[in-house]
């Protein structure tokens, strides 16, 4: 396992990280992602462990905490050894109060998250999504508070856009507090949208970032291709309504060359898109959900081995696309009518 530096924290984390998402299956959205029970969770925490994987992502929202609860429990003795990510901000109850930022219900939301996970501190705490009915100053107010208190070590963001998170750093620069240190993004290679503003952002501001959904929300399990259409019955058409869309036609593409790159080198579709993530600049750590030990198994094999420079050639062009404006640089002649779509900006190129 090769370990990197989480932005400036000090703090390194595995390459690979696991995302907890998977764990007890309640709810319409979280059911679909997996439902792992106890018996099974424990097999895929010590899995990872035995691999080199320190960083473990959870979220008080999935699975109405339950996925914290079963963290928390299975990882036991070994807590001290390992890094804690969980997530706060999208609402869990119907209260009027019960949801955003606002300084009562951070700190509250942050104690229960505690609680459930059976420990007195959270290694990066991450905020799940934007709210713009509270105020920046204020919130990054009760997360610099919440540091220095020693519930949370580190913090960072997830979903955020650019100037989001811009506007946060420059507040804590200006008052002193605690900056940003991770950004947790989706990014994939059918989902590159992360290259246009917040790959170039992030490397200026020294923030590590943190991949959701490499495997393009299950598109990219291998599972289907131009002769294998989606099922009814999949996981896809549960959560299709949260992820982003994509261009069938785009996605076949870039499935074609996956698979040719797959009978090349005996590797399976998964390992593959993980394996071009690997090589991207400004990432930390890449986050594996697994329903189960199986893929969980193979997921953890692209450790084990590299793309060719070419192998990475082919997909970079295969799964890029024009950016838009102002992203595009039209004044550089990269980008030409035969040719329109390289790369999204010349820091990929350089870096």
């Amino acid at each position: 396992m090769n370990y990197r530096n989480l932005g400036l924290s000090g703090l390194l984390v595995s390459e690979f990280g696991f995302g907890a998402g998977t764990f007890g299956g309640q709810g319409p959205i979280f059911s679909a992602w997996g439902q792992a029970n106890l018996a099974e969770a424990q097999r895929m925490i010590d899995l990872c462990i035995d691999h080199g994987v320190n960083d473990f992502d959870t979220a008080d929202a999935y699975s109405n905490g339950v996925s914290e609860q079963m963290l928390g429990k299975l990882l036991g003795l070994k807590r001290q050894d390992v890094i804690i990510s969980s997530k706060v901000g999208i609402r869990l109850q119907d209260g009027i109060n019960q949801g955003g930022y606002s300084r009562g219900y951070l700190i509250a939301a942050v104690d229960a998250s505690l609680k459930r996970l059976a420990t007195d501190y959270i290694d990066v705490l991450q905020l799940h999504q934007f709210d713009s009915m509270t105020s920046l100053e204020q919130l990054m107010s009760t997360l610099n508070d919440l540091v220095r208190s020693g519930k949370v070590r580190y913090i960072g963001a997830s979903n955020f856009s650019g100037w989001q998170l811009m506007k946060a750093q420059s507040i804590s620069q200006q008052q002193g507090y605690e900056k940003l240190s991770v950004h947790q993004v989706y990014y994939s290679l059918i989902g590159r949208d992360y290259e246009w503003e917040l790959m170039p952002a992030q490397h200026d501001q020294h923030i590590g970032a943190v991949v959701w959904s490499p495997l393009g929300w299950g598109r990219l399990t291998g599972k289907f291709d131009r002769e294998h259409a989606i099922p009814q019955q999949s996981r896809l058409h549960e959560t299709a309504q949260f992820a982003p869309p994509v261009n069938q036609e785009r996605l076949f593409a870039v499935l074609d060359v996956m698979n040719e790159i797959a009978l090349e080198t005996q590797r399976s579709i998964p390992q593959i898109a993980l394996n071009w993530l690997k090589t991207r600049p400004t990432i930390s750590s890449i986050l594996i959900g697994a329903r189960n030990e199986k893929q969980l198994i193979d997921n953890l094999a692209a450790l084990e081995w590299s793309l060719t420079l070419e192998q990475l050639e082919r997909l970079n062009r295969v799964s890029a696309v024009y950016p838009p404006y102002p992203y595009y640089p039209y004044w550089n002649g990269q980008f030409s009518e035969k040719n329109p779509t390289l790369v999204s900006s010349q820091f990929i190129h350089t870096n």
